[in-house]
């Protein structure tokens, strides 16, 4: 299944939409079902893993928390999410690979792959934010190629589709929010400093 787009914000420019597209809290706040997204190290454990609740994100967090954060080339992360796709509500317990940043282009791409109860999927994903031709604005492309097998997928595309559309419809909905608090309330200079820290 194959899912992609583009949102265009009017007045927040590339550099500010990427340091929230690059926070893994905000993405997570963002992503509706999502438990958590955290580094995944060789011990890690989904059945022992309590996040952390209620973590500060930009304009209010520390720059220094935000850029330690941030998502990095080549890390794996573990992301629980939790989405209900007609009778079915899978707990998918899911590892995310950071295949590629680059800071100069504002381009991510990552590699993940899932499983619940009868169920499982794989995907590739991408985003890409390029400035508006005329003004300070940003116009973010994204992409997403998935496979999924096993009960959801008996489901059928009829099912599955409007529920993946109203997850990313929902997902940049508050990113935009979150986007246009952090241009609104954060000074240039601290976002320019997390960039350099990143």
């Amino acid at each position: 299944m194959e899912f992609n787009g583009e949102f265009e914000l009017e007045s927040v420019p590339p550099e500010k939409a990427w340091i929230v597209l690059s926070d893994p809290i905000a993405v997570r706040n963002s992503l509706k079902g999502c438990k958590y997204i955290t580094p995944k190290t060789d011990e890690f454990s989904f059945d022992d893993y309590e996040p952390e609740e209620d973590v500060e994100t930009l304009p209010e967090a520390d720059p220094d928390d935000v850029a330690a954060r941030a998502f990095k080339e080549g890390q794996d992360y573990a992301a629980l999410m939790q989405v209900g796709v007609g009778s079915v509500k899978p707990r998918f317990e899911t590892t995310v690979s950071i295949t590629e940043r680059d800071e100069e282009k504002f381009i991510m791409t990552a590699t993940g792959s899932g499983s619940a109860s009868g169920s499982s999927f794989s995907m590739e994903s991408g985003m890409q934010i390029h400035p508006l031709e005329d003004g300070d604005g940003s116009r973010i492309e994204w992409w997403t190629e998935a496979d999924i097998s096993g009960r959801i997928a008996q489901l059928g595309s009829r099912v599955i589709n409007p529920v993946a559309n109203k997850i990313v419809g929902n997902f940049f909905k508050d990113i935009e929010r979150q986007m246009t608090e952090v241009n609104e309330e954060t000074d240039s200079s601290i976002t320019d400093r997390i960039r350099g820290l990143l």
